[in-house]
Parts: C-alpha cells; sequence; structure tokens
C-alpha cells in the first residue's frame, strides 16, 4: 500500500492536492483518492468450488476411467455364464415307466445319482453343459457310459485329500465323501502330520497313504497330491482339501462335466463367521472379480489369464499321469492356478463353475487370518508376469479403493459415485457366494483400500510359508529349500462343524 498526491482546482481557481491511497489489490476511486488498480488472474473454478487439478490430476482420471472400462467389460461376461454345477438326475431302471418313477422303483435317495452299483454317478436329463444329457444326445451321460460297464455304467470316482496335522476338521469331509455312492475310494495322504490326522482317516474308514519326506524343490501339497495320483484307481480323480463339505451329488456332476472339460474346477460357498471376517473376506473376493470376472465364462480366456481353485479339482487320472501335472508345479505356492495355465497351455478345456449349491469351505478362523492367508496367495505372484500384476493392482487401485477413499474424504467424483453403484451391485452379487450372508458382505466395499493395500503387499513382499513349512527364496517358481516351523493351532471353529 503506497500513498499519492493527487492534484486539481478548487472553484476558486486555486491548486491543491488531495493526498490519496493507492492499493495493490484494487479498490474504487473516491473524493479525491487515487487507486491504482491491479488486475490478478483467481484460479478456475468448477461447480461446487472445486479448483481444477492440473495435469496429474487429468491422467488420473483418466486412468480411473480405463480401469472402470475394464471392470464392466469383465462384469459383463456373468450375463453368459456357464450353468452351475448340479446334482445328476436320478438313474431309472430300463423300462421303467414315469409312473414306476413316481411311485419310488430305482431313483436314489436325496437326488443322488444311481442306486445300483450299475447306474451310480450317472448323469442325465440335464440341458446345459457340464450338468447333463443323454446317451441318445450324446452329453456327459454317454460319456459317463464309455468309461464304465457294456450297459453304459457309471466310471471310478478316486477322490484324493491331502492332509498335514488336519485332525480337528477333516472329520466332517470324510464323513460327506465316504456317504456319497458315487464315490469308489477315499485316499487320505498324511503329510508327515504331527497329530491324530492319519488314525481319524483309518477310523472312518478312508485308505491312509503315508507320505513321504518332502524332496527338495517341492511345496508340499503338490507332493501330497502327487503321492494320492500314483496310488488312485478310479478313472476319473477328485481332489479335496481338508475344509471342503462336499454335498451328495457332487461327484457325479463333476463326472459329468468331464464330459465337456479335461480339468474342472469347482467354485464352492464360503462359510464365514462374524461381521469382521465375512466383510475382509468378500473384499478379498471382489477383487478376483474385478481382475479375471466372474466363474463360469463361456469363452475360455487365454492360459496365462486362466483361474482354479484348488479346493476341488476333477480330472482323468490317465490323463493327470500322462501330463505329470503336479510334478511341473511342483515349486508354486499358488499350485492350483500354475495347474491350470500350464495344462491350459498344452491345450487342455479348463472349466471353473460354480459349485455353490453342493459344495461348502470355510478356509478362515478369522479376520485377521483371511488377512494373513488369503491376502498372501491371491495376488497369484509367481503366476502372473509383472506386466499383468501392475495392471491388476491397477484395476483394483483405481476402480475400488480410490473410490471408498474418495467418499470417506467426502470428495467423490460422478465417476466415483459410479464405480461405487456398480461395487454395491456385485456386493449384491456376492450374497450368493455365502452360506449366511450377513451384512458384512455389503459393507465389504468400505475395506476395499486396505484390502488393495494388502494386496500390494503381498506383491511386493512375497511370504512362501504355508503349513509351518518356509520356502526359500531362490528362483522364482522353485522351493529350493525348506525349513520347518511350529505346527500351526488347531483350527476350533471347523472342528464343530
Amino acid at each position: 500500500m503506497a500513498t499519492t498526491p493527487a492534484r486539481g482546482t478548487d472553484p476558486a481557481g486555486r491548486t491543491t492536492t488531495a493526498w490519496g491511497t493507492t492499493t495493490a489489490w484494487g479498490t474504487t476511486t473516491a473524493r479525491g483518492t487515487t487507486t491504482a488498480r491491479r488486475t490478478t488472474t483467481a484460479p478456475a473454478v468448477r461447480r461446487g468450488g472445486r479448483p481444477r487439478g492440473g495435469a496429474a490430476a487429468r491422467m488420473l482420471a483418466a486412468a480411473q476411467a480405463v480401469a472402470a472400462v475394464v471392470v464392466l467389460a469383465r462384469l459383463a461376461r456373468g450375463r453368459r455364464r456357464l450353468p452351475p454345477l448340479t446334482a445328476p438326475a436320478p438313474e431309472r431302471p430300463p423300462g421303467t415307466g414315469d409312473g414306476a418313477s413316481r411311485g419310488g422303483g430305482g431313483a436314489a435317495p436325496d437326488g443322488v445319482a444311481g442306486a445300483s452299483p450299475e447306474g451310480r454317478g450317472r448323469a442325465g436329463g440335464g440341458e446345459s453343459p457340464g450338468v447333463g444329457g443323454s446317451p441318445e444326445s450324446g452329453g456327459p451321460a454317454a460319456w459317463i457310459g464309455r468309461g464304465g460297464t457294456p450297459g453304459g455304467g457309471s466310471p471310478e470316482i478316486s477322490v484324493v485329500i491331502p492332509a498335514r496335522d488336519e485332525e480337528r476338521r477333516l472329520g466332517p469331509c470324510l464323513r460327506a465323501v465316504l456317504a456319497d455312492p458315487a464315490v469308489t475310494e477315499v485316499i487320505v495322504v498324511d503329510d508327515e502330520s504331527s497329530d491324530g490326522t492319519a488314525r481319524l482317516a483309518a477310523a472312518c474308514g478312508a485308505t491312509v497313504v503315508r507320505g513321504r519326506p518332502l524332496p527338495e524343490g517341492w511345496v508340499g501339497k503338490q507332493w501330497a497330491l502327487h503321492q494320492g495320483l500314483r496310488e488312485a484307481r478310479g478313472e476319473i480323480v477328485v481332489t479335496l482339501d481338508a475344509d471342503t463339505r462336499p454335498r451328495p451329488g457332487l461327484f457325479g456332476a463333476l463326472a459329468a462335466a468331464l464330459g465337456h472339460h479335461d480339468l474342472v474346477s469347482a467354485g464352492p460357498r464360503f462359510v464365514c463367521d462374524g461381521l469382521a471376517e465375512q466383510a475382509l473376506h468378500a473384499s478379498f473376493l471382489a477383487t478376483l472379480v474385478y481382475r479375471f470376472g466372474p466363474i463360469g465364462p463361456p469363452a475360455p480366456p487365454p492360459p496365462h489369464r486362466v483361474v482354479a481353485n484348488g479346493q476341488c479339482l476333477a480330472f482323468r487320472r490317465e490323463a493327470m499321469r500322462r501330463a505329470d501335472g503336479f510334478a511341473r508345479v511342483r515349486g508354486h505356492m499358488t499350485d492350483d492356478v500354475a495347474l491350470a495355465r500350464a495344462l491350459a497351455a498344452d491345450g487342455w478345456r479348463v472349466g471353473f463353475l460354480d459349485a455353490g449349491g453342493l459344495l461348502e469351505v470355510d478356509m478362515h478362523e478369522s479376520a485377521a487370518e483371511v488377512w494373513r492367508e488369503w491376502g498372501r496367495s491371491l495376488p497369484l505372484r509367481d503366476v502372473t508376469r509383472p506386466a499383468w500384476q501392475a495392471a491388476d493392482l491397477a484395476v483394483v487401485w483405481l476402480a475400488a479403493a480410490l473410490p471408498a477413499l474418495r467418499l470417506a474424504a467426502g470428495r467423490p467424483t460422478r465417476l466415483d459415485l459410479a464405480l461405487l453403484a456398480v461395487r454395491v451391485l456385485l456386493a449384491t452379487a456376492l450374497r450368493r457366494s455365502y452360506t449366511r450372508p450377513g451384512a458384512g458382505v455389503m459393507l465389504s466395499l468400505l475395506l476395499d483400500p486396505a484390502t488393495a493395500v494388502r494386496l500390494t503387499q503381498a506383491t511386493l513382499r512375497p511370504v512362501r510359508i504355508w503349513r509351518s513349512r518356509a520356502y526359500g527364496l531362490g528362483r522364482p517358481g522353485c522351493a529350493d529349500a525348506v525349513t520347518c516351523g511350529a505346527r500351526p493351532g488347531p483350527p476350533d471353529r471347523n472342528a464343530a462343524r
């Protein structure tokens, strides 16, 4: 601010000087005051009083728009998914009419396929791929008959369960498997357990294979499955984790699905108790959908984008032996996806099908375990190229985490609101993935930023510890050293089921 003189003439003709004030920020001229105006440029303002961002903000907005398009394109695949697995229709004896069938002649109880040994597990009456079909139509039932008796009997099904310190939760799985008449034999591979896993399996009636010491370069689960496959006698082999709970008809449905696929992976319903555990689990599950789309795509993805669920796999025994599948992925922590991608690259038809009506899984005991264990494996770091890892993380951050963060800050953009609406719709759809869906599924979007942090952390600093074994961090994908640590505590919640 400066004071300047202003000269003028009064009515009598005399010259006068008026002292006025010149302001740098500008005022209007009034009564002897000379004002020097200086024009300043104010920042452009958006509607709502928010300043426009610079180049970085525009680039972020463009990247988020691209991520939104990618997510919408992947979610759109869900409109044309393959039908879910369903239990095969009961086999009716030849010459039995509808009336006799309704009267109970030859029908298996509870909808389980085939009451007689000749007809057990045989599919019939379905309309969708992998679910049913008739011998005349050349569907799955016709394929099943080709491997059985001349009259069209069902194939033998071997179930292989790798188990390491699973005494507390193996029982429900074994009881359900042994009760299914479609199963020919049940093999439990005791992977050097320190508890009563082998004793429990034998008492239930399963064949127990004492696992040999873990060789160098192998991860424990692949080694156990490799040994179980060598012992299996069935034409079809189904592998199950100890925390699975199969329902009647699962194995017949898997056998039928092998009429259209070479490797079938089943997507279960999840058991999650507690608000925090279900919310965090659903948030992690949403990241899989954002990265790979819903399960059951009608057209197979390229081999490097194939995904699978190792909790339940089905394949033909001799084909897997020839491929030596488990040995090929012996050093991978993400063994299921590694196996599916390796076989898909060989030309195998890999199907990832919804089996929520026939299979339940109780994976974790708490939200902390979901964070630690599922967050460790979901980045798929050892089976995904770095460029795809970066792209997948970018989609999760831009399409899921960023809108939730801006909503929490009270500054969401229109695109953020649109993405949040999409996320709410996805959460609604994901309710069907849980046995007892609660508020946690809908609240899961609030945990998307934390989930993105966990995926990023596990990608940058992978953990190679599983079932009390720490695997060496040498060449990626190779477990070149193994050390044993403390055994995990017993899963009390699973033991009650």
